[in-house]
């Protein structure tokens, strides 16, 4: 039988695939791994969203509004600061308990934070979306904010999750940034992560060659500089916490995310610089550490990414992560559908079931 185009690739075997040397099982080991549950998904994206840039508008902006409300609860911080996670209804009382972590500038009210929320709640799932630091609607207190590889942050709501609902399982999403939080987590803590399963959609690998994508050639540059606003935002939102921690001008005035970390990422959170952040908050060190079922979601065409990003090797020696790696999808996007009124999003729809058949 002739394997679907832009089928998932479990990796998990030395088989040779692309021209990148890249190493993914054949399709009968697909079906071996996967079962069923990847049987009848292979992405087949829209026609109609023909480049890497189109399927990312698509994912960013041409996402329904889904009705799942959500109810806010804030929690404490050891610092002094708070966290504020966002629940949906519960669809039964022993339901297990998914945290979500958003991306960059983003917020639990974004496009795929609420597509995700309804995919769990059909399966069965409580989603709880974690807002990082400043990126619930109001400034935090203390002079820092969140970064590609803040985990304590995370390992403290995760800790409170299982203090709040014990005896449930926890699983985890994270979406772009935020899976680099999530993957960097399970695997400092391996074993103890406090996370049944996992899975993190379009993760940053390589943050140093990302920060270069996004201040490179006009897609890059359009993409950079949407985040450097909002990231501004939040400083103009409170310098005089920030004042002489770091240089508040010279961050405002970056002209880049490398910039940006540069002068007011790094100092912050303590790292010495761009370079040192980006070293320290890397993920792919930490993918052979993993202990917990988790599922990577990547296209090879992320704008974001520079090629050769996705560290397919390492993936493959981990038995515990399952990969969905496709060809297409842009960042974020991964949208199907024969015409644009009859649109669907893969990346949610696949995640959900992922960890429905692991949590319950």
């Amino acid at each position: 039988m002739a394997e679907p185009p832009f089928a998932l690739q479990c990796i998990e075997s030395p088989y040779s695939s692309h021209n990148s040397g890249a190493l993914v099982a054949p399709p009968t080991r697909i079906r071996q791994r996967c079962g069923a549950m990847f049987s009848s998904t292979a992405f087949r994206p829209a026609w109609w969203l023909r480049n890497p840039h189109a399927q990312t508008f698509a994912g960013r902006y041409m996402r329904p509004r889904t009705a799942i409300p959500l109810e806010r609860r804030r929690i404490g911080t050891p610092d002094g600061d708070f966290l504020d996670l966002d629940y949906a209804p519960e669809p039964a009382p022993d339901a297990p308990v998914v945290l979500l972590l958003h991306g960059l500038e983003g917020s639990t009210r974004r496009g795929y934070m609420s597509e995700m929320f309804h995919h769990l709640f059909v399966r069965g799932l409580r989603g709880v979306g974690m807002n990082f630091r400043g990126c619930g609607g109001e400034p935090n207190r203390v002079a820092r904010f969140y970064h590609s590889g803040e985990t304590g942050d995370l390992a403290h709501v995760v800790a409170e999750l299982r203090g709040l609902h014990p005896g449930r399982p926890i699983g985890a999403a994270g979406f772009s940034l935020g899976g680099n939080v999530l993957l960097k987590h399970l695997g400092e803590r391996g074993h103890d992560a406090g996370i049944a399963a996992a899975v993190a959609v379009s993760v940053p690998y390589d943050l140093a060659g990302c920060a270069a994508r996004l201040s490179s050639g006009l897609p890059g540059r359009a993409y950079g500089s949407h985040f450097l606003r909002a990231l501004r935002r939040k400083v103009r939102a409170k310098p005089r916490l920030l004042e002489g921690v770091v240089d508040v001008e010279r961050a405002l005035a970056a002209r880049t995310l490398r910039d940006y970390d540069d002068q007011l990422t790094a100092p912050l959170h303590g790292f010495s610089g761009a370079d040192d952040y980006y070293d320290r908050a890397d993920v792919r060190r930490h993918l052979p550490n993993i202990r917990v079922p988790t599922l990577l979601v990547q296209s090879r065409d992320d704008p974001f990414l520079p090629r050769g990003a996705i560290p397919e090797a390492a993936v493959a020696a981990n038995p515990h992560i399952t990969a969905a790696f496709t060809d297409r999808g842009g960042h974020l996007g991964f949208v199907e559908g024969a015409l644009p009124w009859r649109r669907s999003f893969w990346a949610e729809r696949v995640a959900a079931r992922f960890l429905a058949g692991r949590l319950w």
